[in-house]
């Protein structure tokens, strides 16, 4: 599985031999340098680039290139070399973009050497920048991680090499330009180009936007911004997984179109990234006989497009979402027509005196009604025929999918491990339509998270019909949010996620002692004010701390023993035990917190807050609204179909979450 970083996240790397690809829309050089433990490096015999391009355990390409392939070997490193730096720079003097602003958004990718990814990063936000370095592999006692990094500089690389500390980086930078200009390197034999196979059997959408693979099929009624990523974005489920940036789509002409590379004896070179060629993702292997002439293709789990099983699973539910979508907002559409026509013809029967009295008159009623029933029938047929294809997929799908993505109750739990790395999703729940019931979609959130989650604990009506008081609603609300914990705990790596709960009044310890019973969290649920200011001061100084760090290109400056995991902070029975300091540091976690790695799940009423008046609104609106019962409060920004969104919860009497948890904190044992 794939782990798309964003600009200072980290990801270890469990492979010492590695591929470092880079796809770009014009010739760049790529280089790197190796760095000591204070990141410096200490002579040009520490740089490879196309003049001198291989050192121990590294070797770049030897041209500049639209698409290149570095490789890395970590074992043959030198006990000094505690850090690889990957660097990408535009050629000066060949007649293309003098700036980063103006090409297209570099892609980088870290892959085992069978070409599986382990990580990858896109380069948004350069403007004047000619020189960037693109992320790091460091190693970190005794381990090995990558970190997207994306620091540029408008001095191109004279400046680039200066702060990596070579005295001779002006020298060095203009034998690389001259490197590049004569063409005086040969080329990197490259492996073997993939070959591509088959089509899409169901396009995916296309990020609009980045760097968080950003778009959502949905909106939370009454409330401006999407869900459940960052915001305006196009596409289900906060974009297409293939690239989580803004830059080009695999299907984007300009980006897909490599330079040609120098002719070498084995033929031409193809340095192309699999994300970013002509062709799309490989279709997956048949499972499935064939269906019979006339019938209906016989759904099977992972039939759409992708370069995982678990990918290909993403994609598929998206592809259920949009189809259930679309043959919903046909059959309502069908419908209205129906009852527009019969308005229509039932006016013009009483608009004539004559017809009104009489059996003319009862005659074209009858005739109208007839009509409108034929239509609808028709459109339910349509409507049935397209939900019993779905059904019959949901059926094969739900016990195929991973834990991420998998009910509680699904038995995948049973046979669940601390994974390694982060999954491209999880499931927060399930979304249906009145017109699909039974039928169940999972509701799934990309990661890492790009928004914070509100457990809506205020008084709502039940897509049922039922009520429930509000001590329940509380009860049920704090549930929800262990649950939702619990999830995030389990698909992250033991290393990779922090919790942090506040519960000012203690009011859900009873909830909340399955996360505590099992060590999970950081510490023990803060109460009383003291408490509240406390969490949040540390964590405003976090996000502070590193925001700083990645702003002037210094992550690896934070002090030692800094927990750079992703930090998730659940807050309950708010605004209790809140002073307006604590107030303001949650508003500004939950603005700035997702960008560093710090995530907020609030419990709350929101009218329990109503005394704050206009001033939480912005909050509220950041947050993705969840309920802990069935509701209809989200909605597609497509056709506007208002879905009802059932939480995930643990079956009750199952012993399945205290398994997990059991699992998650021995692996965290073991790895302190």
């Amino acid at each position: 599985m794939t782990a798309e970083l964003v600009r200072g996240q980290n990801h270890p790397l469990s492979q010492a031999r590695l591929e470092i690809r880079v796809s770009a829309g014009t010739p760049i050089v790529a280089a790197a340098t190796l760095g000591d433990e204070d990141g410096r490096a200490h002579s040009v015999e520490w740089v490879a680039h196309p003049g001198a391009p291989t050192l121990p355990g590294l070797e770049v390409s030897r041209q500049a290139a639209a698409d290149h392939r570095l490789a890395v070997d970590l074992d043959a490193l030198s006990a000094e070399v505690h850090r690889v730096s990957v660097l990408l720079a535009l050629p000066v003097g060949v007649g293309g973009p003098v700036s980063f602003g103006s090409a297209a958004v570099p892609f980088v990718a870290v892959t085992g050497l069978d070409g599986t990814e382990v990580a990858s990063y896109t380069i948004t936000g350069l403007d004047a920048e000619s020189a960037v370095v693109a992320l790091e592999l460091y190693r970190r006692q005794g381990a090995w991680k990558v970190r997207a990094v994306g620091q540029g500089y408008a001095g191109g690389l004279a400046e680039l090499l200066t702060d990596q500390g070579l005295p001779q980086a002006p020298q060095l930078a203009t034998s690389i330009n001259s490197a590049v200009v004569d063409g005086v390197a040969r080329s990197l034999q490259a492996p073997p180009p993939r070959t591509p196979e088959g089509d899409r059997s169901r396009q995916t959408a296309t990020s609009a936007l980045g760097p968080d693979q950003s778009g959502s099929p949905y909106t939370t009624q009454g409330a401006t911004g999407p869900y459940p990523g960052a915001q305006g974005a196009t596409g289900p489920y906060s974009g297409a997984p293939g690239r989580p940036d803004g830059g080009a789509s695999p299907t984007d002409p300009a980006a897909a179109q490599p330079t040609p590379a120098a002719p070498s004896s084995g033929g031409p070179i193809d340095y192309s990234h699999p994300r970013r060629q002509n062709a799309a993702p490989p279709p997956p292997p048949p499972t499935a006989p064939p269906a019979e002439p006339g019938q209906p293709a016989r759904p099977v789990a992972g039939d759409a497009t992708g370069w995982s099983m678990d990918e290909r699973l993403y994609n598929q539910v998206w592809g259920m979402f949009e189809d259930l979508a679309r043959t919903t907002a046909a059959y309502r559409s069908a419908v209205d027509f129906a009852d527009t026509r019969l308005e229509k013809e039932l006016d013009q029967v009483l608009s004539d005196p004559r017809s009104r009295i009489g059996g003319q008159g009862d005659a074209a009623r009858e005739t109208a009604q007839a009509k409108h029933v034929q239509l609808v029938d028709q459109a339910r047929e349509a409507l049935e025929r397209d939900l019993v294809q779905l059904t019959a997929e949901a059926e094969v799908v739900e016990p195929a999918l991973p834990v991420a993505y998998a009910r509680w109750d699904n038995p995948a739990w049973h046979a669940y491990r601390v994974p390694m790395e982060m999954p491209m999703a999880f499931r927060l729940g399930d979304l249906q339509l009145p017109e699909s019931d039974p039928l169940r979609i999972p509701m799934l959130v990309r990661l890492p998270l790009e928004r914070g989650l509100w457990i809506d604990a205020g008084r709502t009506a039940a897509s049922d019909g039922s009520f429930a008081d509000s001590h329940e609603l509380r009860q049920l609300a704090m549930e929800s949010a262990v649950a939702h914990t619990a999830r995030l705990l389990a698909v992250h790596p033991a290393d990779e996620f922090t919790v942090h709960v506040i519960d000012p009044a203690g009011s859900g310890a009873q909830a909340l002692a399955p996360l505590v019973r099992a060590g999970v969290l950081a510490a023990p649920p803060a109460v009383g004010a003291a408490g509240v200011a406390d969490v949040l001061g540390r964590l405003t100084q976090r996000v502070d701390l590193v925001q700083m760090a990645v702003r002037g290109g210094a992550a690896d400056s934070l002090p030692p023993g800094f927990d750079t995991s992703q930090q998730l902070l659940v807050v309950n029975d708010f605004p209790h035990g809140f002073d307006d300091r604590a107030v303001n540091q949650l508003r500004y976690l939950a603005d700035e917190g997702p960008a560093v790695g710090v995530h907020l799940m609030m419990v709350a009423d929101r009218e329990e807050s109503s005394a704050y008046g206009p001033l939480l609104d912005p909050l509220w609106r950041s947050l993705l609204r969840l309920t802990p019962v069935p509701d209809d409060h989200l909605a597609d920004p497509w056709v506007g179909h208002a879905w009802t969104y059932e939480p995930s919860l643990v079956p009750h009497g199952s012993q399945v979450l205290e398994q997990v948890l059991a699992q998650v904190a021995a692996a965290r044992a073991k790895y302190r």
